[in-house]
């Protein structure tokens, strides 16, 4: 899609881009799901989040995985990437163009294909694609947020939020592929590098859906008032 049409489409259908981020809610969701099938006590300190798409039960990289419910992670998995690419091109589209902003949601569409590939690989299935799909949003998605709050135009409050989440996200993501885990476990750690990233999307989704509404009453008010 050429980018002129992806203009006028997020133009005739300004919600559509923050809705896909929003929807990544459901990311949360399955987790919980998920864990609340695992036939012993799933640990948010010692088993890592992928360790719920985990296709079989046994001993895996020293911890015990037994995920029934795995295919409803890996789908999740994949969801989220998809949302997270599709709304990173929609809303780009909101921001005067710049570098930064270019690089930034870019960043963040490649996180969103790395989490695709973290959904398609499981662990046990394939390490090296799981691992290299588990890079993306830890590096480059966790570096769009520092990039996009230096450089887009929002409130103040705003980019103290993203980039404080791409700072606390990319430090945590060092200490866990370093194995510095801080008293937190490998779990806690990759939670610190993985959660703040989908959080923020889903508030940055609220944000640009609050100021579509805004004005859209805006414009309603202006038109009663001709009227």
């Amino acid at each position: 899609m050429k980018q002129g049409m992806v203009k006028t489409f997020t133009d005739r259908f300004p919600f559509v881009g923050p809705i896909f981020w929003m929807v990544s809610f459901q990311y949360y969701l399955a987790q919980l799901i998920v864990a609340a099938a695992w036939t012993i006590p799933y640990s948010i300190t010692i088993n890592t989040i992928s360790d719920l798409g985990n296709t079989v039960c046994g001993i895996y990289n020293g911890r015990y995985v037994c995920s029934p419910r795995h295919a409803l992670m890996n789908v999740s998995f994949v969801t989220l990437g998809i949302t997270m690419m599709i709304g990173a091109v929609l809303i780009y589209q909101e921001f005067r163009e710049n570098l930064g902003g270019l690089i930034g949601f870019s960043f963040m569409g490649l996180a969103g294909l790395g989490t695709i590939l973290v959904g398609l690989f499981p662990e046990n299935v394939n390490a090296t694609w799981h691992q290299l799909g588990a890079a993306l949003p830890f590096f480059v998605g966790n570096l769009s947020m520092i990039i996009l709050g230096l450089s887009l135009d929002i409130p103040r409050p705003l980019k103290i939020y993203t980039l404080f989440s791409g700072f606390i996200s990319l430090t945590a993501a060092v200490l866990f592929t370093s194995h510095h885990f801080l008293s937190l476990g490998g779990g806690g750690m990759e939670r610190i590098a993985a959660y703040p990233q989908t959080m923020w999307i889903i508030v940055f989704g609220l944000y640009i859906s609050t100021n579509h509404l805004k004005a859209a009453n805006q414009a309603d008010l202006s038109a009663n008032i001709k009227s």
